[in-house]
């Protein structure tokens, strides 16, 4: 069996909006876990997709484009 492609989301975002944005993301089917962290990056988010071209319209046309979204980082992941 083929798994499905993985990928994992840091996002930074606008100071104080960290749970909105979090909410928002929950809301996205593909998204397997987010969570928000301390470090360069405000928050973590777990995708799972059928297929890469998915996957990428995921983060390009939702996740990139929600307010407050300052910037992204998609690590695919590798089998």
């Amino acid at each position: 069996m083929i798994p499905l492609p993985l990928a994992f989301v840091l996002a930074n975002v606008e100071t104080g909006t960290e749970k909105e944005v979090l909410d928002s993301i929950k809301k996205i089917s593909e998204v397997k876990a987010v969570h928000m962290v301390y470090g360069l990056y405000d928050i973590v988010a777990i995708l799972e997709s059928e297929n890469l071209k998915k996957l990428r319209q995921i983060v390009t046309k939702e996740i990139r484009r929600l307010d407050n979204v300052r910037s992204t980082v998609t690590m695919i992941v590798i089998e």
